[in-house]
Order: C-alpha cells, then sequence, then structure tokens
C-alpha cells in the first residue's frame, strides 16, 4: 500500500477499526499526539484522516476532548474508494457469481472509452450478486483488461474481494477513480436479481478504477437497490 498517501491508509484502518466495533459508540479514538507516534505521521496528516472520518459520520471531534465515536453509519460506503468488501463493515457479505470470468473482447467499458491498447488485448468480464444479510443489494459487471494477469479466470470465481485479490495476487493497488452516478430503471435482468416490480428505480454507478500499475485501470457496472441502504462516502 505504500502508493496511497499515508492520511488515506490511516482513515481506512481507523474506518474498519470502527466498522468491526474495535471502538463503540461513545469511545474515544486514540489523540492526535498518539495517532501521529503510532502511524509516524505528522498532525495534519492525522487530521487529514480524522476531517474524513467526521465528514462520513462515524465520529464527531470536539474541541478540547477529541475524537468521539459515532459507529458505523447506517448504509453501504459504496462510494468510498476501498470496494464493496470493506464499504460493508461488519455487515454480512455473500457473493454470487452470475457469470464465472472470462476473456471477451470488448470496444468500450460502459460509459468509459477504451485506449487503443486496452482495446487490442481484450478483457476479464465476470458478474456478481452481492447480498447484504441475506438481501441481494448490488449486482456488479466488471471488465479488467487482458494484461499480465495470469491464472485469473481459473481462481476462486466468488472473488469476495477483488481489491485485495489485486493487491494479494497481482501486487496491483486502487488508488482512485472516476465515477457517473445515475438513477435508471429496472430492467428485467435487474428485477429478477432483486425480486423488484417492472421499472423499480435502481442507483446505476459507472466506475473507473484508477490502479498504482501505469496505464492499467478496470472498469465496473454497478446497479444498487438502495431502498433499505443508504448509500455514502467519498470517492
Amino acid at each position: 500500500m505504500a502508493d496511497i498517501p499515508l492520511h488515506r491508509r490511516i482513515y481506512e484502518q481507523l474506518r474498519k477499526h470502527i466498522s468491526e466495533g474495535l471502538y463503540i459508540e461513545g469511545s474515544l479514538l486514540p489523540s492526535e499526539n498518539e495517532l501521529c507516534s503510532l502511524h509516524n505521521a505528522t498532525r495534519p496528516t492525522i487530521r487529514k484522516a480524522l476531517d474524513r472520518l467526521a465528514v462520513e459520520g462515524f465520529i464527531t471531534r470536539q474541541q478540547g476532548k477529541g475524537s468521539i465515536v459515532k459507529g458505523a453509519p447506517k448504509g453501504v460506503g459504496i462510494l468510498s474508494i476501498t470496494g464493496t468488501t470493506l464499504a460493508i463493515g461488519s455487515e454480512k457479505l455473500d457473493t454470487k457469481t452470475i457469470v464465472k470470468p472470462e476473456i471477451r473482447s470488448w470496444k468500450k467499458a460502459f460509459s468509459f472509452e477504451l485506449t487503443e491498447l486496452e482495446k487490442e488485448v481484450g478483457c476479464i468480464y465476470f458478474e456478481r450478486l452481492r447480498l447484504v444479510n441475506g438481501k441481494p443489494v448490488f449486482f456488479d459487471i466488471t471488465m479488467i483488461p487482458n494484461i499480465n494477469l495470469p491464472r485469473f479466470v481459473s481462481r476462486n470465481h466468488e472473488i469476495p474481494s477483488l481489491f485485495n485479490m489485486l493487491r494479494e495476487q497481482y501486487n496491483i493497488e486502487v488508488k482512485g477513480g472516476e465515477q457517473k452516478i445515475m438513477a435508471v430503471n429496472a430492467n428485467k435482468t435487474i428485477q429478477n436479481h432483486f425480486q423488484l416490480k417492472p421499472d423499480a428505480p435502481v442507483i446505476q454507478l459507472d466506475r473507473k478504477i484508477i490502479t498504482s500499475k501505469p496505464g492499467f485501470c478496470f472498469y465496473s457496472q454497478v446497479f444498487c437497490n438502495a431502498q433499505e441502504y443508504a448509500l455514502y462516502g467519498t470517492f
């Protein structure tokens, strides 16, 4: 994770600890001085991480008292750069593969234009349904350039965390990205996955994910059934 800014790494760690209940509602996070010592970081770096937690509703900050934990917000942080698995926090996430990873040709990645190299090498395509506490909440279609990803299509087809797989197996870190958010009417496929009535509204996210590997981006189209889970986060 060396390519990820330190303030973001600290934010992700604290966010994970709050989501998993290490810090409970009403408790205090370590002081800024303690966090500086723990992470070998400057005070402005720590404040960037804490400010982001405050904006997303994980903590409140009181002068003279410190950072008070509010707990994980009721919702799913799919809008954050962390990816769905970490975004779910303490909720139970199950992944069902709808289309196993396979190599395909491609001319476009949803609403994003491709480079000539990306068009030439093709993509690894797969579809997943993500269930939160047993209820279908996300349906995602993912396309990854078929560049130096040996044995990807033969790995665990459930791929519970794509971000973790890329980091652990291929030394590729997610650094940021671009996303387009819109409300659409669910087509028949989405209706079936989410058990919705015809033309029910869902949220569609088209995402271009930038990585630590120069010129290597991957793309996803995520449909969100937000009837019970609000979406929040920064990207």
